[in-house]
């Protein structure tokens, strides 16, 4: 087939419903993402082989599989989309409005963190849609996979996934937390094994902070033999308030509440587990023009987020967001 020829039957469109079941792997969930039809996601499909000569999935029962010419096609759709996205970027740029979209998913400890750094991208880009899904460090991991957003921001990356880019931006400090009067912090030194002697609040399975606790006390060989699982750091933070057992928090988590004497850190060997947030995303899957805007922003901008953090909590400064829809001129 000529290029003439294959450029005079591609579609955006169809490069576009295409981009979606590759990703997905399935007709029905591209679907559900696009809104359309499985039949008019099949059609747009059917005529993309047409175009191509060749076929670009095939089902086996139930499982869709990705033949060699989808593949080849995926690295050329996304530099396609990431060229298009480029010019739209120059254009709103030459329009004094720089617009686009960013997904991001965070572990559910970077939440602490994550608002605030898109309150101050917002207040410099306000005709960017950012969109944040929060998931613990299982789900953050199954949708790296699946490619589902543009950047996801978790601690605890794998070291042995190659595919994988990531940026190290804010330390993510761990630490063990106890009601006030707990008789733990009586102790003269107190030590891991002693917590585990009391009931420990824990985060669900794939929870990076439970995840890195339990290598902790692995390490040190201690049993944790009195546990119970609440669903967030939320749940725990008032589970510890309420005495209902001890727990390893983000010290992000409960700022507020050792400031205010509601809760108190228990100095113990090992702590606190220091962990760093990442922006990670696939080496295969280029950055959008948003992406690298907000990556740039954020790298600028390090030491002014690490200071903020790490600071007595009070107000920020005013940093000129508007929390206003923006009207159209």
């Amino acid at each position: 087939m000529t290029t003439p020829r294959l450029l005079n039957r591609l579609t955006f469109r169809q490069l576009q419903v295409f981009q979606a079941v590759h990703r997905q792997q399935s007709y029905s969930r591209a679907a559900e993402q696009l809104g359309l039809t499985q039949p008019a996601v099949s059609a747009q499909i059917r005529q993309l082989e047409q175009a191509l000569g060749q076929p670009l999935f095939k089902y086996a029962g139930k499982t869709l599989h990705v033949l060699p010419a989808a593949d080849a096609l995926a690295a050329s759709t996304q530099a396609i989309f990431g060229q298009v996205s480029r010019l739209q970027m120059a254009l709103s740029d030459m329009a004094g409005t720089i617009s686009g979209e960013l997904n991001l998913a965070a572990v559910s400890t970077a939440q602490y963190v994550v608002p605030h750094m898109i309150a101050r991208f917002r207040a410099h880009y306000p005709n960017i849609q950012v969109r944040l899904q929060v998931c613990n460090r299982s789900q953050a991991l199954e949708r790296l996979a699946a490619r589902r957003d543009d950047l996801v921001i978790m601690a605890m990356v794998p070291e042995d996934d190659d595919n994988l880019v990531f940026m190290p931006i804010l330390e993510n400090e761990l630490i063990p937390v106890v009601w006030p009067g707990h008789p733990l912090l009586a102790e003269q030194a107190p030590t891991l094994e002693d917590l585990a002697q009391h009931y420990l609040l824990m985060r669900e399975a794939g929870s990076g902070v439970r995840t890195a606790f339990e290598q902790l006390a692995a390490e040190q060989d201690v049993s944790l033999a009195h546990t119970m699982e609440l669903g967030t750091n939320e749940a725990i933070k008032q589970g510890v308030m309420a005495h209902l057992g001890v727990a390893i928090l983000p010290r992000l988590a409960v700022k507020l509440e050792l400031a205010s004497g509601l809760l108190d850190e228990l100095p113990l060997p090992g702590f606190p587990l220091r962990r760093s947030w990442c922006t990670v995303y696939p080496r295969d899957r280029f950055p959008t023009p948003v992406t690298e805007l907000f990556l740039r922003f954020v790298r600028d901008r390090l030491g002014e987020f690490s200071a903020h953090f790490k600071a007595p909590a009070r107000p920020i400064p005013d940093h000129g967001v508007v929390c206003l829809p923006i009207s159209p001129s």
